[in-house]
């Protein structure tokens, strides 16, 4: 695991608050996307993967939950300006919001939306340039996991 926060400073009152995982691949994706929207900021709704369904053993609790999805933020975007509702993102799922600010500050503001976790990019669009907070605004350790989430299959569904 590569720190991509200052984990010594992983909150701003000291607590023992655990460190918010996140993939490498996510987190290259949402930097990538990042650079693609600017000047455009840019809000993504993240989702877990239970530590212990990973195919490789994270070093990690089995539940501790690691950012491995995001849903495209234009999905569901027409329903949501009519009706003022998120459809896009199933209930119970993305507990935890990705933004872009393309002209700062590095930490979450009034207009962002908030969740039980927010990590925060500016340029120039590397890991250098990530922050993690928790719902209250507090700074939280941000690390990231080399790993590749369990594959996701639609079973025996018929579309």
């Amino acid at each position: 695991m590569n720190d991509v926060g200052q984990s010594s400073e992983a909150t701003s009152h000291g607590d023992d608050r655990q460190p918010l995982y996140v993939t490498s691949a996510l987190l290259d994706v949402l930097l990538d996307m990042s650079e693609s929207d600017e000047p455009d900021a840019l809000s993504v709704v993240l989702t877990s993967t239970r530590a212990g369904a990973f195919d490789t053993d994270l070093g990690l609790d089995s539940d501790t939950p690691v950012l491995s999805h995001f849903y495209l933020p234009d999905a569901g975007r027409s329903v949501n300006a009519v009706f003022g509702l998120d459809l896009s993102t199933p209930a119970g799922r993305g507990r935890a919001r990705f933004h872009a600010h393309p002209q700062g500050p590095r930490e979450p503001t009034k207009r962002d939306d908030f969740a039980a976790a927010v990590i925060v990019a500016v340029p120039p669009w590397d890991r250098t340039a990530v922050r993690a907070y928790g719902r209250s605004g507090e700074r939280l350790a941000l690390e990231t996991v080399d790993a590749e989430p369990p594959e996701e299959t639609l079973g025996d569904a018929s579309l």
